[in-house]
């Protein structure tokens, strides 16, 4: 998706992504989270008034426009659509946040308390030079939360069936656990979100192909084709466990 398409993809996909959440968990997320998940960790990362936040790849900030609103942090997203930060200060209103367009590496000047990578680690190929950077970042005792993808990298006929492929990289558990060793993090806590992000999947599947017509009007047919290739992959890489979805929060030791 080029940045300039990220309005139109906003507007098209809107309606149907309210229709696939429960009510209260659709916080305008561009994943397989929802609210009650982006909560949840956000509160085990120690995040609560004044607690200075880096959100990387925050898209159109809808979770860190959630946790701003809801635990009054001091929270600076960063992302590298031009687009999306449009949207995200746009919709931002009186709450705080802060949004800025940055390629990511390298990072903002800090220190923060808590960095937050919320569903895009598996956007980077090399995990370990973001993991230092992100450490370099954090004050001392300060947290990474993050979401990510658990699983061998993407066979190459897998690679063939996933549009968007060169953003896919997948890292094994004790890869990633080794990484976040090195560069000086320590795993505090983790769930797996495998079972919760597969239901959503198909949920927002289900939803994008009901609402078929409406979206390939705004984005055409083959941008729509693409994102239900793209999720009926994710619906049985999770289904079938070849691929596990992990929360973690990791204290710069």
């Amino acid at each position: 998706m080029k940045q300039d398409e990220r309005a139109p993809f906003v507007r098209a996909l809107q309606r149907a992504r309210v229709a696939a959440y429960e009510p209260g968990e659709f916080i305008e997320q561009e994943s397989f989270m929802r609210a009650g998940e982006v909560l949840a960790l956000a509160q085990r990362a120690g995040i609560a008034t004044g607690v200075s936040v880096l959100d990387l790849c925050c898209g159109i900030g809808g979770p860190g426009r959630f946790i701003t609103g809801e635990l009054g942090c001091d929270y600076l997203g960063v992302d590298y659509s031009s687009g999306a930060i449009e949207i995200a200060r746009r919709r931002a209103g009186a709450i705080g946040a802060r949004f800025e367009v940055a390629r990511i590496p390298p990072l903002p000047p800090g220190p923060f308390e808590v960095v937050l990578l919320l569903e895009t680690m598996l956007a980077f190929a090399e995990k370990e030079p973001l993991l230092r950077e992100i450490a370099a970042a954090l004050s001392s005792g300060g947290r990474f939360a993050c979401t990510f993808e658990a699983g061998l990298p993407l066979s190459e006929a897998e690679r063939e069936r996933m549009p968007d492929a060169d953003t896919v990289w997948l890292v094994p558990f004790d890869e990633l656990l080794a990484s976040l060793d090195r560069v000086g993090l320590v795993v505090r806590s983790q769930e797996d979100c495998t079972r919760s992000h597969a239901a959503t999947a198909e949920s927002l599947t289900e939803s994008f192909a009901a609402d078929a017509a409406e979206i390939a009007a705004e984005i055409g047919e083959q941008a729509l084709e693409e994102l239900l290739s793209a999720h009926r992959l994710w619906c049985d890489w999770l289904r079938t466990g070849r691929v596990r979805k992990i929360a973690l929060v990791a204290e710069k030791g």
